[in-house]
């Protein structure tokens, strides 16, 4: 008979210290690094990023959990590849969320101006971002 190495679990489950312990797994073997001009042929995944156009919701999660799950995947096949998720850079689907909102109000982004309908967004980001 083989002795094995078991660890007992706890009571209680500790998100943090599993993530600090993991995360720092992780740095040490630099699994977040991913090299330049590499001889392993590269993977990519376009990431549709989330925007601020209304609450996140399960949707985002299962989105995310995919892309990670390929990614790691790929990385774990040989493939050269890394996921750095962000967040909504253009706004696009912001403004246009905001100035239908104004349009309710009878009002345009520019009634308000440049610098008001700014602030305008901000509110909103701060309300469902």
């Amino acid at each position: 008979m083989s002795a094995q190495h078991t660890t007992p679990l706890t009571k209680v489950y500790s998100p943090k210290e599993v993530e600090e312990k993991w995360y720092a797994y992780w740095e040490k073997n630099r699994l977040f690094h991913a090299t330049v001009q590499s001889n392993k042929p590269p993977y990519t995944i376009v990431i549709p990023p989330p925007n601020i156009t209304g609450v996140l919701h399960m949707g985002h999660v299962l989105n995310n959990t995919l892309q990670d799950t390929f990614i790691r995947y790929k990385r774990m096949m040989g493939y050269e590849a890394c996921w750095i998720p962000g967040t909504d850079h253009a706004g696009i689907a912001t403004q246009n969320v905001v100035e239908k909102a104004l349009a309710k109000e009878g009002k345009t982004r520019h009634d308000l101006g440049r610098e008001k309908f700014v602030e305008k967004v901000w509110e909103w980001k701060k309300q469902y971002g």
